[in-house]
C-alpha cells in the first residue's frame, strides 16, 4: 500500500499563502531543488491536488509541452510534473480537468484509500484547505514540510485547530542554503 505524503512549505509562523491565496514561493536554490522537488518527485507515483493549486501548476507546468521559452521548459524535472497522473479534489471543476488529472469523487476517505491500493508514493501538493482536510479525515502517512526562514503574519495556516492528535516520528530534517528547513515526519504505529 503506498503512502500519502503531505509535501507543503510554511513560514515560521505556520503560513502557506497570503490572506487571498497568493501563492508566496520560498526562497529557491540549487540545493533546495535538489532536497525538496527533486526528493518528492523522485519518490511520487501519483499527485493529489486542490482546485486552486491544480489549475495553478497545470497552467505553470503545462507551458513546457508547448512554449520552449517558458520558465517551466527550463526546469529539469518539467517533464515528470507532467506525466504523473494527478488527482483533483474540487466542487466546482466538472468534466476532464486535462493535464493528466481526474477528479475525485465527493468521499475524501474512499478516494485516498483506493489511491493507496498501488505501489509507489502519493504526494500531495494540494494546498492549505485540502491539507486540513485530509488531516481531519486521517489519512495522512507522512508530512514533508519546509519551513521557510519568513514570519507573514497573516494568510492561510497550514495547520488549524480541531484534529484529533498524532504522534510522529522525525525521518529526515535537512537545513538548507537559503535558511529554509525540511522536516520529514512519518505516523509512528499504532499497532
Amino acid at each position: 500500500m503506498r503512502p500519502l505524503i503531505l509535501s507543503q512549505f510554511m513560514s515560521l509562523d505556520g503560513y502557506t499563502c497570503a490572506e487571498d491565496g497568493t501563492f508566496l514561493p520560498p526562497p529557491w536554490s540549487d540545493e533546495v531543488a535538489e532536497n525538496w522537488s527533486h526528493y518528492a518527485l523522485g519518490r511520487a507515483t501519483h499527485l493529489v491536488y486542490g482546485r486552486v493549486n491544480f489549475l495553478f501548476n497545470k497552467g505553470f507546468w503545462e507551458a513546457a509541452e508547448t512554449d520552449p521559452n517558458s520558465i517551466a521548459a527550463k526546469i529539469p524535472y518539467a517533464g515528470t510534473m507532467n506525466k504523473l497522473p494527478k488527482t483533483v479534489f474540487s466542487r466546482t471543476l466538472t468534466g476532464d480537468p486535462g493535464w493528466n488529472g481526474k477528479l475525485a469523487g465527493p468521499d475524501l476517505k474512499s478516494e485516498i484509500t483506493a489511491l493507496k491500493q498501488c505501489e509507489g508514493a502519493i504526494f500531495c501538493f494540494g494546498g492549505a484547505k485540502l491539507a486540513q482536510s485530509l488531516i481531519a479525515a486521517d489519512v495522512i502517512d507522512e508530512y514533508f514540510v519546509m519551513i521557510t526562514p519568513n514570519l507573514l503574519g497573516r494568510g492561510k495556516r497550514l495547520f488549524e485547530s480541531g484534529f484529533s492528535p498524532i504522534d510522529l516520528s522525525l525521518e529526515r530534517s535537512k537545513q538548507l542554503d537559503t535558511g529554509a528547513v525540511i522536516l520529514h515526519y512519518r505516523r509512528k504505529s499504532t499497532s
